[in-house]
């Protein structure tokens, strides 16, 4: 359950917003009426101020990152005529198809050579020919050549894809990969769990509680896990709670999931953004705060709430981080899924500009492994507030 935290009232414009913090103050769980609520206010910097005293009753003003590393090994996916929201799969014989052998990941991994990088964070398509097999040849592979780097790899949708192309249990396909070397899980996937939103964004997918499913054999593996929600397309407010709602209550019964990620929706390159008529035009930012702030204040058994500056920015990340916000994707290298999808974002940022990025905010930034224990601060020099 939450801890009770203190904050100033009167910065609380929006009358609706006055029970909820009560509860807030009180250290008490928010309801789905309270969520929506907090979606439908206009009342932006009341549920900041909520946000940000739920966050520092937790973390202070510290902030964390990892620095890690992207390899995504394959674009080709099965799904791709059905997931209408997606940019970067493609067919097999499709222009700009893709599967990296054993030797291009090898290549792309010997970044890590500089010692800076402590995660690499793998996703990609539902290949046909990237079963069980391909997968721990990598993982040891990757273990062998980088010892000191943890693997995140493979979402909950390519973990039952693997299952099912090599019929075996979801169990029996994690802890295969768990022995070649898969330390946690990212939270990908998960999109919005409602029916009738993956009937229309993404028919074929694995559905919501079958993607809680693998995410809780995982945990009681030992095997813990981010998780996320795809925001600003075809869901409603409802549906974006019921997600949460089911995010909490997996948590409640393991405690497996390390951090929640709200996702932004990119609607360039995919044939859900000419349908929506969104080409061109991202979520909000007002959007993109709301779902941070929610995350934190709804998601009470959380510790972690991230913001992915590739998505939103840095400039919108700075923001977050008085927005219930403690922890910001890191100083990434060579990410290929949401530029696809029209994100105008650097491909990585360097340490300097990510410290620079969180002092920038007031914040102290702190390194940190995949665990959330901090390795390293950088308080060297006194956090200053002025923009990114």
């Amino acid at each position: 359950m939450p801890t009770a935290v203190a904050f100033d009232r009167s910065r609380i414009s929006d009358p609706a917003l006055f029970s909820i913090a009560d509860k807030v103050l009180a250290g008490e769980r928010l309801s789905p009426a309270d969520g929506v609520t907090l979606f439908r206010t206009a009342d932006l910097h009341g549920l900041g101020t909520l946000a940000d005293a739920a966050n520092r009753a937790k973390h202070g003003d510290l902030v964390t990152f990892a620095s890690n590393q992207h390899i995504n090994p394959t674009n080709v996916c099965i799904l791709r005529q059905t997931c209408v929201f997606c940019s970067y799969a493609r067919l097999p014989k499709e222009d700009g198809a893709y599967r990296y052998t054993m030797d291009q990941v090898w290549s792309e991994a010997a970044q890590a050579s500089n010692a800076m990088t402590r995660e690499f964070h793998i996703v990609g398509g539902l290949d046909m020919k990237a079963g069980l097999a391909y997968y721990t040849e990598m993982f040891r592979g990757l273990k062998a050549r980088h010892p000191q780097v943890h693997l995140k790899a493979l979402t909950a949708v390519e973990i039952a894809h693997i299952a099912r192309i090599d019929k075996m249990s979801v169990r029996d396909v994690l802890v295969a990969l768990r022995d070649a070397g898969l330390d946690t899980m990212p939270g990908g996937g998960a999109e919005v769990f409602s029916p009738g939103v993956r009937a229309t964004i993404a028919e074929k997918k694995l559905a919501g509680s079958e993607w809680i499913d693998v995410h809780r054999v995982a945990h009681n593996l030992g095997i813990r896990t981010n998780c996320t929600m795809l925001y600003g397309h075809v869901e409603t407010i409802e549906d974006r709670i019921n997600h949460l709602g089911m995010l909490r209550d997996l948590q409640d019964e393991t405690g497996g999931f390390l951090a929640y990620i709200p996702l932004a929706y990119h609607p360039d390159n995919n044939e859900l953004g000419v349908e929506l008529g969104r080409t061109g035009t991202a979520t909000t930012g007002f959007d993109d705060l709301k779902n941070l702030a929610v995350g934190r204040l709804f998601l009470d058994n959380f510790e972690h709430v991230k913001s992915h500056w590739i998505m939103v920015t840095p400039a919108l990340s700075q923001l977050s981080l008085h927005f219930g916000v403690n922890d910001l994707e890191g100083t990434v290298v060579r990410e290929k899924i949401y530029h696809e999808a029209g994100a105008h974002t650097a491909q990585a940022m360097s340490l300097d500009d990510l410290l620079r990025l969180i002092r920038g905010a007031g914040k102290v930034p702190a390194e940190r492994d995949s665990f959330y224990n901090v390795l390293r601060t950088f308080d060297d020099e006194p956090p200053r507030a002025e923009a990114a």
